[in-house]
């Protein structure tokens, strides 16, 4: 296959202006160059780290199909080499060019949902995007659209009542962003040359590929370059910890790595799809994925997370990987033109080490849905509902005989160990036993030979260990009521 043209050009739409820039740095964030290159100050730093929502910004993105969706995401997490062939919208945009208020603005202003003003146009942003999707939201939508966006001053509750009275101030029939949404599609797909970029050089370089096959050959010849996708990890590594990422490779507009597809029991991720792209699919296929996606992070970071970064990066508090492991999940890696499949299971090795080979990467994860008649639950336990990294996570499927014994059993964590971890001991004191209270209590004896946790801020050793033992006490109590359904999901707030 003949190399891509190169472009040294980074070029986007920023609100209704063609954007094209050469200096570019691969850390410089996408908050920072709005308000110290373009003076754009709506957009507010206020965590830079993905939580507090002040930074939120519009970003517009084709879809592999030829379509255009926007999504509201962290500025101040957001890098500049992600913004290829995208639209950014800020809050300056929003208001008519007549300066009228928008809709949305107009709803917040009459239901006093601002006082000190700093969070406000994250919040606008962020109904915006909620708005254009779903006109007349439920609480639940509107709800679970603001997880991201923090206030200090209002309790939110003038914040719900301006949403749901949006639509009352003109229909989306009439929004800029949808009219003119044809011709932002032909600016966006005049805007993909099919060309490979690459700013900088050296440890100041910065690229994106052309496609799925030119990021295979760019990381084989470059294999310590730092992977992006969502940058929703490696976003802190910069903002928090100060860490050189360079040379960097870009892949979020890889539509490659954006395919979803379902074969039998079998869900396929492709590794560049977000946790917003796969949750309806992930949920219609096991129920109890829907609600445990739903907790991790804000909207603005599922908008822009991946599952397949998530895995890719080894942490050993990442919500997904115990969940796919009970499920037996496996992973296609590939290195240049070779591809292998492994159980996720195995693909953690140590805390920091995963079997990926200098110059491989994860390109998909396939999830198969329980058996027929088995149980499979989730459970997330933090110091806070929404928007909280897990202090331990718990995930089980089980598999009962006619008489209640347990013929399969996989039980794995995350937040327990160095790395998402099943839980062996636990599992061979269960199997072949009946399902029964007593045998899940001497069952839960054996957690001290799988587990070790360690104390930090979000719980002690003591705390992991117990809630740990708890978690399996009250699956066992969930598949017992006869209330429960074959798939569970819960959550705990520690």
């Amino acid at each position: 296959m003949a190399a891509p043209e190169i472009r040294s050009e980074l070029r986007f739409i920023l609100n209704g202006q063609d954007v094209s820039l050469r200096d570019v740095a691969p850390d410089q964030t996408l908050l920072d160059w709005l308000r110290l290159s373009k003076l754009l100050k709506g957009t507010k730093e206020g965590c830079a780290e993905g939580d507090c929502g002040a930074c939120t910004v519009l970003v517009g993105r084709l879809t592999p199909a030829g379509g255009l969706v926007y999504e509201g995401v962290n500025a101040c997490i957001r890098f500049m080499g992600s913004l290829d062939g995208c639209h950014v919208v800020t809050v300056e945009h929003v208001a008519a060019r007549d300066g009228k208020l928008h809709p949305v603005q107009q709803a917040m202003v009459d239901y006093h949902g601002s006082q000190c003003g700093f969070c406000t146009p994250g919040f606008v942003i962020s109904l915006y995007a909620l708005w254009m999707q779903t006109p007349n939201p439920s609480d639940r939508e509107i709800e679970t659209a603001l997880q991201g966006n923090l206030c200090r001053c209002t309790g939110y509750e003038p914040i719900l009542r301006a949403a749901r009275a949006i639509s009352s101030y003109g229909g989306t029939d009439k929004d800029p962003l949808l009219i003119e949404r044809d011709a932002m599609i032909a600016r966006l797909k005049a805007l993909k040359d099919g060309a490979r970029v690459e700013i900088g050089d050296g440890r100041s370089r910065f690229v994106v590929p052309a496609d799925v096959d030119d990021f295979a050959a760019v990381l084989e010849a470059s294999p310590t370059a730092t992977v992006v996708a969502g940058s929703t990890d490696v976003g802190l590594w910069v903002t928090k910890h100060m860490r050189d990422i360079s040379p960097v490779v870009f892949i979020a507009g890889l539509d490659e790595l954006k395919s979803i597809s379902v074969e039998g029991d079998t869900v396929t991720i492709g590794a560049g799809v977000t946790y917003t792209e796969a949750l309806k699919t992930l949920a219609n296929h096991v129920p109890a994925l829907g609600p445990l996606i739903e907790r991790i992070g804000g909207q603005q970071v599922r908008n822009m997370g991946t599952i397949g970064g998530n895995i890719a990066n080894g942490s050993p508090i990442g919500d997904t990987p115990p969940a796919l492991i009970a499920l037996n999940a496996t992973l296609t890696l590939r290195k240049g033109t070779e591809r292998r499949t492994i159980r996720l299971e195995d693909y953690f090795i140590a805390y920091g080490k995963q079997d990926r080979q200098p110059g491989e990467f994860v390109e998909a994860v396939h999830v198969p849905a329980p058996a027929a008649g088995e149980k499979f639950a989730v459970y997330k336990v933090t110091k806070r509902r929404d928007e909280d990294i897990t202090a331990s996570l718990g995930a089980f499927r089980l598999a009962l005989s006619a008489d209640g014994t347990v013929t399969g059993i996989t039980i794995a964590y995350g937040g327990m160990a160095a790395t998402p971890k099943r839980a062996f001991a636990v599992e061979k004191a269960l199997l072949g036993q009946k399902w029964t209270e007593a045998t899940v209590e001497a069952a839960m004896e054996k957690y001290a030979e799988d587990y070790a946790p360690l104390t930090d801020m979000r719980a002690t050793a003591g705390y992991r260990a117990l809630v740990a033992k708890n978690l399996l006490l009250r699956f066992y109590t969930e598949t017992t009521s006869g209330a429960a359904s074959a798939q569970v999901s819960r959550y705990e707030a520690a």
